[in-house]
């Protein structure tokens, strides 16, 4: 009896998705596609606003920073995921399963952070737009951004050592990854008040993240309403309307999967809505951002200019 409250530490199996083995190879191509366009337009976007001077401002900035986090949080999980596609032994060991859980989760509230102060940034630039370089120095910048990652990180800590602390009996994980959902449903023991820590603590980081949104757009709105040009109005909504788009599509699909009733939910659906938010989102945020850019896309241009007369 005592056997069965005792941890397995040597090793996890990841089911991914066995359910549909016929799917494999086909799954693999389209993940794979996925990943490296995502890897391309992150750090594509990391190289042209890094080369491209009159890009070296603070929205820019904080969107370099934003590509690096898109590009490890999927960094994180996909290679692991390919190569349990096309392998028999979809393994991960105990300490490589906390690894993954903990640096997926820094990553995943770091950028919730970085959305914040990008957020904050867009107030600051249309509600202030004399003042836009002093009070948005670089050394502000730096601050926010390294406040963006300490908070992630300090997340992480706390839903890693809560999750951890379970007792596990089995070794078959029902995801493609070591997430929250699927871990609790292994533990041995009651998993009551580790659900709370985990409410309280993904609620307020959502709660300070979607406040700090909110209260920029609400300012954001009233000042471009008090434009008096149909035309100014125009600029300025279309200036915020990326930034918008990806805090929407974000935090709206982080709030679906970890903030709903823990029952009543398929898991099925929940590997669905993770490929959404490990593969989909890194891959749309620069396209999002490119697409709507002029300064991206005429930096884009001269790049492309200047390698083709060279």
């Amino acid at each position: 009896m005592e056997l069965k409250n005792i941890t397995v530490k040597a090793e996890f199996f990841l089911l991914g998705f066995s359910d549909h083995p016929e799917l494999q190879s086909v799954l693999f191509a389209v993940f794979f596609f996925i990943y490296s366009v995502s890897l391309i337009w992150n750090l594509g976007m990391i190289f042209l606003i890094t080369i491209s001077s009159h890009l070296h401002i603070p929205m820019y900035f904080f969107l370099c920073i934003l590509s690096f986090t898109d590009a490890c949080s999927s960094s994180v999980i996909t290679p692991k995921l390919l190569v349990d596609l096309v392998s028999n032994k979809k393994t991960i060991s105990y300490n490589g399963c906390a690894a993954q859980f903990y640096f997926f989760c820094s990553f995943v509230d770091t950028e919730s952070f970085l959305l914040a102060a990008m957020a904050y940034d867009r107030y600051i630039a249309i509600c202030n737009p004399l003042l836009y370089t002093v009070i948005m120095s670089k050394r502000i910048c730096c601050q926010l951004a390294i406040g963006a990652f300490l908070g992630g990180t300090l997340s992480a800590i706390i839903h890693t050592t809560n999750t951890f602390l379970l007792s596990f009996c089995s070794k078959e994980i029902n995801h493609f990854f070591c997430d929250i959902s699927p871990l609790f449903l292994l533990s041995c023991t009651d998993t009551y008040m580790h659900d709370i820590v985990l409410v309280i603590f993904a609620s307020l980081v959502e709660a300070i993240c979607l406040l700090t949104v909110l209260l920029s757009y609400v300012c954001i709105i009233a000042a471009i309403l008090k434009t008096g040009s149909a035309e100014g109005r125009r600029k300025g909504f279309s200036t915020c309307a990326s930034h918008l788009t990806v805090v929407t599509i974000y935090h709206g699909t982080l709030i679906f999967i970890y903030l709903r009733p823990s029952t009543g939910h398929s898991l099925d659906m929940d590997k669905v809505t993770s490929v959404f938010y490990t593969l989909i989102i890194p891959m749309l945020n620069p396209l999002i951002y490119s697409l709507r850019n002029k300064d991206v896309k005429n930096a884009l241009k001269k790049v492309i200019f200047q390698k083709s007369l060279s």
